[in-house]
């Protein structure tokens, strides 16, 4: 607590006295407040009050500021610090007066120094909770920290959750196509049966095979009987033409010689009848 003290030159005979008196029990408290109080001018009436207009943030913030130091509107009834003012006031009224009026003083002074300690709780009280709110800030800040890493966090885990829904929508996707093609191929025969069927009809796609090979034979063994029934046709036909020739000429020959021979046998009847 820094403790006032006034100079010669500014020191009267009543302060004096006050001074006097508050060396006697001096609470370091009381001692600042007698100061402090001394050095201001004293007046009964308190503060002024200011006029009614509106204030800016920062004018009220001073204005609640001042209001909480001096408690003029935290407590009911008449404020503490008016009720501190007036006690100084007469206690230094008293101390002014030219009588010998020491006992009052003292008087006096015990009640102002016992409104001064009552003073004093309502401040310890008000430090006591400042205190208690500069811990729950610096708790509110810690919590407001680590809320902040949660949050980062929960980010980072929504960003993993947001990749594993879509791989996990991909798998789905994949899943519903692996069931579709499951239902499909339920609904086709078993195996063993697609197999035998299989096996028959390859077997009977040899026999046609083979049938087929056999056809084909076939057809190039009667292509060539033809190609040689052809020729033969054709042989005979060119031999029938030739007889045909040969025996026209022949009869031709024959008639020839028919003829010839009727002539020969013609003038022998005739040489016979000359004779």
């Amino acid at each position: 607590m820094l403790r006032f003290s006034l100079t010669p030159a500014h020191s009267s005979p009543a302060h004096r006295k006050a001074l006097a008196i508050s060396d006697r029990s001096p609470p370091p408290v009381a001692t600042a407040a007698v100061g402090f109080l001394l050095i201001r001018k004293i007046s009964g009436r308190g503060e002024t009050v200011a006029a009614n207009y509106a204030f800016g943030p920062l004018e009220d913030d001073v204005i609640i500021k001042h209001r909480l130091l001096t408690r003029t509107t935290t407590t009911r009834g008449e404020p503490p610090l008016k009720k501190l003012q007036k006690k100084f006031a007469s206690f230094v009224s008293e101390i002014e007066k030219d009588e010998d009026n020491y006992n009052d003083c003292v008087k006096l002074s015990k009640a102002f120094l016992q409104e001064l300690s009552t003073f004093e709780i309502p401040l310890l009280k008000s430090k006591a909770v400042i205190d208690a709110n500069v811990r729950e800030k610096e708790n509110f800040n810690e919590l407001k920290d680590d809320i902040n890493r949660q949050i980062l966090q929960a980010q980072d885990d929504i960003e993993d959750l947001k990749k594993q829904l879509e791989e996990s929508k991909i798998e789905r996707h994949h899943k519903e196509e692996c069931e579709a093609i499951r239902k499909l191929i339920a609904t086709e025969p078993p195996r063993s049966l697609m197999q035998k069927v299989i096996t028959d009809l390859e077997k009977e796609i040899a026999s046609l095979e083979a049938e087929n090979t056999a056809s084909s034979r076939l057809l190039e063994l009667r292509k060539k009987q033809f190609t040689l029934l052809l020729h033969v046709v054709d042989e005979l036909q060119n031999t029938i033409e030739e007889d045909e020739k040969n025996l026209i000429e022949e009869m031709r020959v024959a008639t020839e010689e028919q003829k010839n021979g009727m002539e020969d046998a013609s003038g022998a009847s005739e040489a016979m009848v000359v004779d």
